[in-house]
């Protein structure tokens, strides 16, 4: 796929809204469903370059996992234990700092599922979503679970549990754990989707969070990546050893 310019950007994008406002009422007047693409607010063009480098990355790809989300997932593929336990999987990672639900959406809508066909896609996603409800955003995970379902039917989609946040308890810590409340429940009865709450215990007794695991009480540390990877890993073993 060629690199879009902007009014490609702008057709594709109302082409979009036009779409999701007809197929999906339901969440016509949700933000975090509604697929768009992440504001240049630096003027540099990056998100949109990441974007097309997955797409052309994709061409010659063969992933049988593919990880989708924000920095959790883009700073996965930095550490040791990607290639301690992810490579060998033969995964992918398609993962940008920033991104909210709304912008994976129009990810995944303009060319990034094309050419591969991963047996499992894990999604990541839901923490920056800022000014969004819990309902808006699990309604938005959901929607890209049901956008992978439609483009990739024979996969099935991981969702990861969002982490506790801030060194002590706060309204994002908060609504973070509604929106796994509520995509769980989504998530149970679909065929061919299920939930990972991947959070191996980061709250202490007292409500705080360690630098040692969320060096900035957001983002992972190495040990932090360990404590989150080794259950995913497993559980992912599990998934693709059934789907052989």
């Amino acid at each position: 796929m060629r690199s879009l310019d902007f009014m490609e950007l702008s057709r594709r994008t109302k082409a979009q809204h036009t779409h999701y406002d007809t197929v999906m009422s339901t969440e016509d007047s949700n933000p975090a469903a509604t697929p768009l693409p992440c504001v240049d607010t630096q003027g540099d063009g990056r998100w949109m370059s990441l974007h097309n480098h997955f797409v052309s990355n994709s061409k010659d790809k063969e992933p049988d996992v593919l990880f989708v989300g924000d920095s959790l997932v883009q700073l996965l593929h930095q550490f040791e234990v990607w290639r301690e336990l992810f490579s060998p999987l033969h995964a992918l990672n398609f993962g940008v700092g920033g991104d909210a639900t709304q912008h994976v959406l129009w990810r995944l809508s303009n060319g990034e599922l094309a050419h591969i066909s991963p047996k499992v896609v894990v999604l990541w996603v839901g923490t920056n979503n800022h000014g969004h409800t819990p309902e808006q955003i699990s309604s938005g995970i959901m929607a890209i679970v049901e956008l992978i379902n439609n483009k990739l039917p024979n996969a099935h989609t991981l969702v990861l549990g969002l982490l506790p946040r801030g060194k002590m308890p706060n309204p994002l810590r908060e609504r973070n754990a509604q929106v796994n409340k509520l995509v769980q429940e989504a998530v149970s009865p679909h065929p061919h989707a299920s939930f990972l709450n991947v959070d191996p215990g980061f709250v202490h007794s007292d409500g705080s969070i360690s630098p040692q695991d969320l060096f900035d009480y957001l983002h992972l540390t190495p040990h932090g990546y360990q404590a989150v990877c080794q259950k995913l890993h497993t559980h992912l073993k599990d998934l693709l050893d059934k789907m052989v």
